[in-house]
């Protein structure tokens, strides 16, 4: 099973390595790992998506990250409410013959062409991880070059109250 953790750490040298270390000595594999800035400068958000074989196991990881001096708030939002995204850039080959049927394929997908030559093309997609491994299964008859993957990124989803005093996302 997959979890997703999210993480507001100080923004401090080394405190990466300590999470990754973390869940290395562990034998935890991590997924994919997301790192940025957040609205305050001197903190960063980071987004863990980490393959457990139940739920127990996230429970301890989120337990022994809880214990890390830098890390200010650690959550569980595997199976919350979220709204997550990645990007991927693909570098497709691309003939004068295949041109037109992979732009067919990029438009559905809301992805752009970022990048033109004679015998490629650069796609930009971003979305939920499912569309992105979608998209790069049909383009893997026309030859994938390059990949990168950003990996997930995720937030919890915000509610609102209506007038009937429901509670509703916003997408």
């Amino acid at each position: 099973m997959k979890g997703i953790i999210t993480l507001t750490v100080m923004n401090r040298p080394g405190v990466l390595n300590r999470i990754t270390n973390l869940f290395s000595k562990r034998s935890y594999n991590i997924e994919s790992i997301t790192v940025g800035s957040s609205e305050q400068p001197e903190i960063s958000r980071i987004t863990v998506v980490v393959q457990v074989e139940n739920d127990k196991e996230l429970e301890q990881i989120t337990k022994q990250l809880n214990k890390q001096i830098d890390i200010i708030k650690v959550m569980d939002i595997t199976d919350q409410a979220i709204v997550a995204r990645e990007l991927a850039l693909v570098k497709v080959s691309a003939s004068t013959q295949t041109r037109s049927e992979i732009y067919s394929l990029i438009e559905p997908f809301r992805g752009s062409v970022v990048d033109i030559s004679r015998d490629s093309l650069i796609i930009q997609i971003t979305g939920e991880t499912e569309k992105i491994e979608a998209f790069i299964e049909l383009l893997r008859p026309y030859g994938i070059k390059e990949l990168a993957r950003t990996g997930t990124t995720a937030f919890l989803r915000g509610t609102q109250k209506s007038q009937g005093s429901k509670s509703l996302s916003i997408v």
